[in-house]
């Protein structure tokens, strides 16, 4: 008998649980899915596509309705002889209109004749890109998915007034931007705001009843019957709902539940196999974060560690920048200006490590951002661990420290 058997008891189809599964029929976006189609209406009655903009937060199912939707917008015009073509480009890696652009051309060209990333004028780059979209000719639908990584807008105007400046003539093309920013149509100017969010579509984050609604449409398929009782299903979507309404999360951990039942040779997923997946998941997600940060991000975040062992969050950055020069005298690095420390603060809040919430205190204090630790400070402190040796601690670290051993 080999090292490796199948397994025929926990899982029927794990891939169902993954990010990349599209279900046959969306669920917890009823409302959300008819205001879309209302959107994308146009395309079948033969007109110019709309340009649509959806935000919000992670997981809350933009993309998802994006692939549904489309998918049934190219069958449905495929049956009223609408010539559609969609294309879709992740923007997380691109930052500028002419890197976008580079892709879109060789997305639409044969793999031996792309483009080199670099090294053509940008007006010339425009032209192949108008001259692609027109060979295609009919309705072109393309979906920006992450838009908001896009620096200079200059693609997000030029693609929806191409027609009517005569770069096109033989495609009327339309754009779909989602975004997890919800304030990055604030940042566009009024003249892409007015073209690029023709319709905007804002979605909301899942409650926990419609993350239960979710994860028994996707257990049904993952699973074999029976092994995932509705209590499992309901724990998870209540810590779903508690972080952060996020299905992703949700998701990803009823997987790693269903994970630690077959190691354990379990015949059913239970609730402890929920806890017990749902500290693993957050341990790699703070060493996954940690990692990824410079010795400057962790420094800033070891400074705000020791504020939050001594009561001392949430607080001002101001505060955190007199901790971390601290710090940093102790570890023997030059410290950051102020602004490019609060730069790292964003981005702890960004991975969900810190919290950073706005306060106005009016026209005697202000607005400002107070800072606090939104992650376990025994976690982090093992995965600051060379930080932690490097700097030295204080007594509430060392105390914290104490009760971890």
């Amino acid at each position: 008998m080999g090292l490796f058997q199948p397994d025929t008891d926990i899982f029927r189809n794990r891939d169902a649980l993954r990010e990349d599964y599209q279900p046959e029929e969306i669920v917890g976006r009823d409302d959300e899915l008819q205001q879309y189609i209302s959107a994308l209406q146009p395309v079948i009655n033969g007109d110019q596509p709309p340009n649509v903009f959806l935000y919000g937060k992670a997981g809350v199912g933009k993309t998802a309705c994006t692939r549904y939707l489309l998918s049934e917008l190219k069958a449905d015009a495929a049956e009223y002889d609408i010539d559609l073509t969609t294309i879709r480009t992740n923007c997380e890696d691109l930052s500028t209109s002419y890197q976008v652009a580079i892709q879109l051309i060789n997305k639409l060209r044969d793999p031996d004749d792309q483009l080199k990333p670099t090294g053509y004028p940008r007006r010339q780059v425009n032209e192949w890109l108008w001259e692609e979209l027109d060979s295609i000719g009919g309705t072109i639908i393309i979906v920006f998915d992450e838009v908001d990584h896009i620096e200079d807008d200059s693609i997000l105007y030029q693609i929806p007034r191409a027609r009517a400046n005569g770069n096109l003539t033989e495609s009327k093309v339309g754009i779909i931007g989602i975004s997890n920013d919800f304030k990055f149509r604030e940042s566009l100017s009024s003249k892409v705001q007015s073209s690029l969010c023709e319709k905007e579509l804002q979605f909301p984050a899942y409650n926990a009843n419609e993350l239960r609604d979710i994860l028994r449409q996707r257990a049904d398929i993952a699973f074999y019957d029976g092994v995932v009782p509705k209590e499992v299903i309901a724990k998870c979507a209540a810590f779903g709902a508690k972080d952060a309404g996020d299905a992703r999360q949700s998701l990803d951990l009823l997987m790693e539940a269903g994970d630690i039942a077959v190691e354990q040779g379990a015949e059913e997923v239970t609730e402890t196999h929920v806890d017990e997946a749902r500290a693993s998941l957050e341990r790699s997600r703070i060493v996954d974060g940690v990692a990824g940060l410079t010795q400057q991000g962790h420094l800033v975040l070891y400074a705000l560690v020791m504020l939050h062992e001594e009561g001392e969050t949430p607080t001002r950055a101001r505060t955190i920048q007199d901790r971390y020069e601290i710090v940093c005298e102790r570890a023997a690095i030059d410290p950051l200006v102020p602004r490019r420390m609060r730069d790292h603060l964003n981005e702890l809040a960004m991975l969900g490590i810190a919290s950073r919430v706005e306060r106005n205190k009016g026209e005697v204090g202000g607005r400002y951002y107070e800072y606090s630790l939104d992650t376990s400070p025994d976690l982090l402190l093992e995965a600051l661990d060379e930080t932690v040796d490097m700097v030295g601690v204080t007594e509430a670290i060392q105390k914290r420290l104490n009760q971890s051993y």
